[in-house]
């Protein structure tokens, strides 16, 4: 049985590569109900329905935190990008495009650089 969250082999791919794609998975199955939710609660009606539905979704944003979080660990690029973003008053986009111009515009090598900084380099041409 073939899995839809692989787009190469998974015989080829590292075992921490297919954990990655099935917490992939995960975040966007708990975003999926998250919605779903979110639509049965716009349109219900009966208090304890209520209650049982929000109670649910609650589930479901811890599950889907917990996804990203685990996710963000093991991606130094996305969790630094992620820290410029999240949790910031202002304009979400100009935030991310700050973000994303600090992370992928370093100087050093996508990981951990000497310094204990990520030092990410700009991938801008790279395989060119």
């Amino acid at each position: 049985m073939g899995f839809d969250q692989y787009h190469e082999p998974p015989e080829e791919l590292p075992a921490s590569t297919r954990t990655f794609a099935r917490l992939c998975a995960s975040l966007t199955e708990e975003a999926e109900a998250i919605g779903w939710y979110e639509q049965r609660i716009a349109v219900e009606t009966d208090p304890d329905a209520l209650a049982v539905m929000r109670d649910a979704q609650g589930e479901e944003f811890k599950h889907f935190s917990m996804d990203l979080e685990f996710l963000l660990r093991r991606s130094p690029a996305w969790r630094e990008i992620a820290q410029g973003v999240l949790f910031k008053a202002g304009d979400i986009v100009e935030h991310g495009e700050e973000a994303e111009a600090e992370t992928l515009e370093g100087n050093g090598p996508v990981g951990t650089a000497e310094d204990g900084s990520l030092g990410i380099r700009s991938l801008k041409g790279a395989g060119r």
